[in-house]
């Protein structure tokens, strides 16, 4: 075991954060921590790290650990070149190399015992160098960095002058070439392109040290993790496997605890219910029997209703009026900026109805084409052309669709005028803004609170045509799964761009790839693209060298575990079948129908035996009550036996009811 974290607990202002969480980490293993934004997954890595105190609990590592952690804003300011930055995390092995040239030149004019003692110090120089494997140091930077994206030409730039994002990727590279024994990673894909997140998955699959990795990219955490960690209201359970077999457990254990909620109510209510009616019979045995059952429903363990956090969003996407067939026709569209060619001579359709992602690596244009259709920016040549009735609503990643300047509430107003108050209200409670939230102004919220604005503003529109561009940037795992739900229900057409391939997998019923300048289509999601990716690239004449995973290495084998875990797409089908294949047959459905409402019919005949007995009684009673009585002792005797009859009569259908009643 090479961590282990015992009852930790942590609280805010606000509230605890965490609850007594414990989990532990194996040498080797690659392990997720996933939960809602706020539920504490960052603070988790923060206090494992030591960068923030518990307020109880441990974090115990095993001895002489290494330890690597790329936090989400890595400070990197340094004025080197991007190569010399990582080769400056291997001080210790550029020191053996300098230490055996000197070795070596001192070897060539020494003699007798002064080059014996050379020669011993040059061989375990020698020894550790290639235990450090020094001689491939420069490949092994090499591969890293061109697996993250960065060409040969980028390895000089001085780190400080990079963007944000660029210098978390060469944090990432200085950790990974490091090879610590344990790496902590916090978003690690949010600055990766799709072919460097590939080559990451097989990085980490191959990599010998453990992997906690805190990241909303559940199809790189399906490709790279044997265990989940779910933190959820403060508390922490352990999953096996990758994330769909978590998310599947996770429902199925949500699923069994409802069922199990569910069916001690219904037991509850209907023992309640039996209580009430003996008790009304009114009898001195059926109000011991309803005493009786009273106290062994005192004794019953009451199962709590599993929680429900109201912190879902709730998206409603539906189209004002239907569009015609012919949605999108784009013919011969070519762009480029600052004498740069970003694609040429592009053609593509689309239909109504259909879920169109378009994917490539970073700055390759796809964002561009979005604009150009959206009218924001103009091609350099060809044309597009919108179909009959076509509305189009816009998601930007930017949210340059949002006025700054603005409140929430506002926002929406002006843009939709027609809306009174309480429609604005719960249209922004829809996407968990309430109370004074809706006054707060646009321009100070997060990236991931603008984004919820801007679904907001896209429900609203009532569009038939949706254009986004990256929908699920700063989503949590459960809001992008409402996504997904809200578009593969809408009956409109989608055109997105996207680098979340489990949402492209859920949501697209095609795909364009938009490499070397041409966009490549195929039909289906994004499991489908992976299997027919290289027979379309080489019919289209594309030799694909952006794919660095060959770069590295380290990472040979790993191309031959690529799909050691199912696919989300292949796992759900599976798993439908199974549940299909369990389902009673036609005729079995008929027979528990019929003998349900033989046993109802039966309940309800006992039920009138037992009315009609007990107005007799009454009558009986009644009549035993009248004075004159007591002189007819033929009548009294034979109105005593009856009751007598009645009694028993009633003691054995009230055993029957409750036999029934079950």
């Amino acid at each position: 075991m090479i961590l282990q974290v015992s009852n930790l607990s942590k609280e805010f202002v606000t509230g605890p954060v965490l609850k007594q969480v414990s989990f532990h980490v194996e040498e080797h293993e690659k392990a997720a921590i996933v939960g809602i934004n706020g539920a504490g997954k960052s603070t988790l890595l923060k206090i494992i790290m030591g960068e923030e105190g518990a307020d109880e609990g441990q974090v115990t590592f095993a001895k002489d650990t290494s330890i690597g952690y790329l936090a989400q804003n890595p400070d990197l300011s340094s004025t080197e070149s991007i190569w010399d930055v990582l080769l400056d995390s291997k001080k210790d092995v550029i020191e053996l190399g300098d230490r055996m040239r000197d070795l070596e030149a001192n070897m060539k004019t020494a003699s007798g015992d002064e080059l014996k003692k050379l020669y011993d110090e040059y061989s375990r120089v020698t020894h550790q160098y290639e235990q450090a494997n020094g001689y491939a140091l420069k490949s092994q930077i090499t591969g890293i960095l061109k697996g993250l994206g960065f060409t040969e030409e980028e390895f000089a730039t001085p780190v400080n002058t990079l963007s944000g994002g660029q210098k978390t990727r060469v944090y990432l590279g200085r950790i990974l070439l490091t090879e610590p024994d344990i790496i902590f990673l916090d978003e690690p894909t949010n600055h990766l392109d799709m072919n460097s997140i590939t080559w990451l998955e097989g990085f980490l699959r191959s990599y010998k040290g453990a992997v906690v990795i805190v990241a909303h990219d559940r199809y790189f955490l399906d490709r790279v993790v044997t265990k989940v960690v779910e933190l959820d209201n403060g508390n922490a359970t352990t999953y096996r496997g990758n994330y769909s077999d978590y998310a599947e457990k996770k429902k199925a254990l949500r699923d069994a605890e409802l069922k199990a909620y569910l069916n001690q109510q219904r037991e509850i209510a209907h023992e309640e219910a039996v209580i009430d009616k003996l008790k009304s019979f009114n009898r001195e045995k059926s109000i011991r029997r309803a005493e009786s059952r009273e106290k062994k429903l005192d004794k019953i363990e009451r199962l709590d209703k599993p929680m429900e956090i109201d912190d879902k969003m709730r998206i409603a996407l539906t189209p004002h009026i239907e569009s015609g067939n012919d949605v999108l026709t784009v013919k011969g569209l070519t762009k480029g900026f600052d004498g740069k060619e970003l694609f040429n001579d592009v053609d593509f359709e689309i239909k109504k109805g259909e879920r169109v992602a378009i994917i490539g690596n970073n700055g390759t244009g796809k964002t561009t084409i979005l604009k150009m259709i959206n009218g924001l920016l103009k091609p350099d040549s060809g044309s597009i052309e919108l179909g009959v009735k076509v509305q189009i609503g816009y998601y930007d990643q930017e949210h340059q669709v949002l006025d700054y300047s603005k409140t929430l509430f506002d926002e929406l107003q002006s843009t939709y005028p027609y809306l009174n108050n309480t429609e604005v209200r719960n249209a922004l409670a829809a996407f968990l803004f309430t109370g004074d939230d809706v006054f707060k102004l646009i321009g100070s919220l997060s990236g991931g609170e603008r984004g919820r604005v801007s679904l907001a503003k896209l429900m609203l529109s009532e569009a038939n045509f949706l254009i986004l561009d990256e929908p699920t940037n700063h989503l949590d795992i459960t809001s992008k799964e409402i996504l997904e739900e809200a578009l593969n229900n809408y009956t409109g057409t989608v055109l997105y761009v996207s680098h979340d391939r489990y949402f492209i997998n859920k949501t697209a019923t095609r795909i364009l790839d938009l490499t070397n300048g041409k966009l490549l289509n195929y039909i289906g999601n994004y499991d489908y693209y992976l299997e027919k990716k290289g027979d379309i690239e080489a019919a289209a004449g594309i030799i694909n060298t952006d794919n660095a995973q060959g770069n590295n290495p380290w990472t040979n084998n790993a191309s031959n575990s690529a799909n050691v875990n199912s696919s989300p797409s292949t796992e759900s089908s599976t798993n439908a079948g199974n549940a299909s294949s369990g389902k009673l047959s036609y005729e079995e459905q008929k027979a528990i129908e019929r003998e349900k409402r033989k046993k109802e019919n039966a309940l309800k005949s006992v039920e009138e035996k037992i009315n009609k007995l007990d107005e007799r009684m009454a009558e009986i009673d009644k009549m035993l009550s009248d004075p004159a009585l007591g002189t007819d002792l033929a009548k009294l005797t034979s109105l005593t036996k009856e009751k007598a009859e009645i009694e028993e009569k009633l003691s054995s259908l009230m055993e029957q009811w409750e036999e029934l009643s079950e």
